[in-house]
């Protein structure tokens, strides 16, 4: 008797795939091509620390180092003190992100729970700053902090950068507390809870938001450059990282490799606090309202 022929499957034809399917198989390549192109610029910076000053300038597109050199690291920490720029940089951002995350947490929380007399026309003011740029009122910060005698100090550099309206963490707040039951907030007044009490019980609810609030405000600060730069003419030790990368420019030439070095420093802090975050990141800007 003869054996029956064992056939092997078939591909799915193109034409018999759904339209979802025909569309990711469109869209992949697609976005690989653009995810590379996005992320070349970095790897090229990253590459750019390890090469010699002559490397970086023959090696064009490459990004692997012809001579390995780690003396731009020692270079951008010792010689452009980025030791010190460093420690600057974490103060700033971790101090004005913490006072920007409770100061837009509770007016949220305000806004979202409490009736009281001009509500809605502070809720349109706050929405109206979102089209007010940021830089146009260094000069008011700048004289206000002047006259507390704050300035060319590290709180006074705190204060300005996190004197911002931060009216999208707010919205972001008052979608949140805006979703969570009246049960929750009755059962707490029930039980003697006051304002602080029950804003303290409802708040470790919003980690989704707060890790938005958090990556976008830390990052910002981190990168902040204009507010370390105008507030401390008078005292250049106490300026950030952003501020501190002019160190690598002489009056002649530019040191690009400890640049490179100095950029791929400043790079990994934000990193660590996206990686950290990233599990609630995109629930929070879903308007997420369950842990």
């Amino acid at each position: 008797m003869s054996r029956p022929e064992l056939r092997t499957p078939r591909a799915p034809r193109l034409s018999r795939l759904s339209r979802p399917a025909r569309a990711n198989l469109i869209a992949l390549p697609l976005l690989i091509v653009v995810g590379l192109v996005w992320v070349y610029p970095f790897l090229w910076i990253v590459a750019g620390a390890f090469k010699t000053q002559t490397g970086l300038f023959t090696g064009g597109a490459s990004l692997m180092p012809d001579q390995w050199n780690f003396d731009n690291f020692r270079r951008a920490w010792v010689d452009a003190g980025f030791s010190r720029y460093f420690f600057n940089t974490i103060l700033y951002a971790v101090v004005s992100t913490v006072i920007e995350l409770f100061k837009s947490a509770l007016c949220g929380y305000i806004l979202a729970r409490y009736e009281f007399p001009g509500r809605k026309l502070l809720h349109r003011m706050i929405i109206a700053t979102l089209f007010v740029p940021v830089a146009s009122i260094i000069i008011p910060q700048f004289v206000l902090v002047e006259r507390l005698g704050l300035l060319n100090t590290q709180a006074g550099v705190i204060l300005a950068m996190s004197g911002a309206a931060g009216a999208l963490y707010v919205l972001l707040f008052i979608g949140f507390f805006s979703g969570i039951p009246s049960d929750l907030f009755d059962a707490a007044k029930l039980d003697g809870a006051g304002f602080l009490r029950t804003f303290r019980l409802v708040l470790p609810l919003a980690k989704p938001v707060i890790a938005v609030v958090v990556i976008f405000q830390f990052i910002t600060n981190w990168n902040e450059f204009n507010i370390p730069l105008v507030f401390t003419l008078g005292q250049p030790d106490l300026q950030n990282l952003a501020v501190g990368m002019l160190s690598f420019k002489g009056e002649h030439s530019v040191d690009w490799t400890g640049f490179a070095a100095g950029m791929t420093l400043s790079v990994i802090p934000m990193l660590i606090v996206f990686v950290f975050f990233q599990s609630y990141f995109v629930r929070g800007l879903a308007g997420a309202t369950k842990e």
